[in-house]
């Protein structure tokens, strides 16, 4: 039976970080944790859960979660955040692929709970993730906060059944300070990349975003939550294009 490592980023989550370590027992060989000097309880509990806890400075998501699989000891690892999770049925799930990986990549869906609700509508579900492979044919990519593993050409994907259960946000205000934050990493990593936006792209991409999450995706099948997230989707996309276009306007 092949080895899996689990690989957890975090920084002061002491809150989710028990629920995570405790959902991945079963299926892991290894649990790592990669924290970037939490000044919580977060490194106390994963300690006392058994994980290994590896510390370093925030240098970027993608930057964080290729060092986590790097520190790993096995070549299969399951990249997690630590306000994630496993449902029953996605550890069934790992667990039978665990006795022959017959596969190098499989994807998963991913399931938010958002205000304390479980959302299973909209642009939020299914957020079909690769999340579980073999380090030596992929790696985290994409643009910050926007990771995504990115995997060498021609390597199928399995998809298993079950959930990560994603425990997001516990407010609507925690929501908007996140938006705020991970618009201005999105505007300042894509401006580092040389790419550019528009005045029109500020005020129809919003619109869109709106429309696709709430009426395409059918969003507004979970009530007043669906349509608080179809508009947050469209808020995190005007402040993203908005501030990309004034990085540019001012030339900095």
């Amino acid at each position: 039976m092949e080895k899996l490592s689990v690989v957890i980023i975090c920084f002061n989550e002491e809150k989710n970080i028990g629920r995570c370590i405790d959902s991945v027992v079963e299926v892991a060989d290894e649990i790592l944790i990669l924290d970037s000097y939490s000044t919580d309880q977060t490194v106390a509990i994963a300690e006392g859960k058994g994980a290994i806890v590896k510390q370093e400075a925030f240098k970027g998501f993608i930057e964080k979660k290729n060092k986590a699989v790097e520190l790993a000891s096995h070549d299969y690892v399951l990249s997690l955040d630590a306000d994630e999770a496993l449902n029953p049925l996605l550890a069934g799930s790992i667990l039978r692929i665990k006795e022959n990986f017959t596969n190098r990549v499989y994807r998963m869906n991913r399931c938010s709970n958002y205000c304390g609700k479980f959302i299973r509508h909209g642009s939020w579900y299914p957020d079909a993730k690769i999340r579980l492979f073999d380090r030596r044919i992929a790696h985290w990519g994409g643009t910050n906060p926007h990771d995504q593993v990115v995997i060498q050409n021609n390597i199928p994907v399995e998809h298993l059944k079950g959930d990560i259960l994603h425990y997001s946000y516990h407010t609507v205000s925690e929501h908007v300070i996140q938006n705020n934050k991970l618009s201005t990493l999105a505007a300042e990593s894509l401006f580092a990349n040389g790419k550019k936006t528009n005045l029109l792209n500020v005020i129809l991409r919003p619109w869109w975003n709106f429309f696709v999450s709430f009426i395409i995706r059918a969003g507004f099948l979970d009530g007043l939550f669906g349509f608080v997230i179809a508009i947050q989707i469209a808020h995190m996309t005007f402040l993203k294009h908005l501030k990309l276009y004034l990085l540019f306007k001012s030339g900095k």
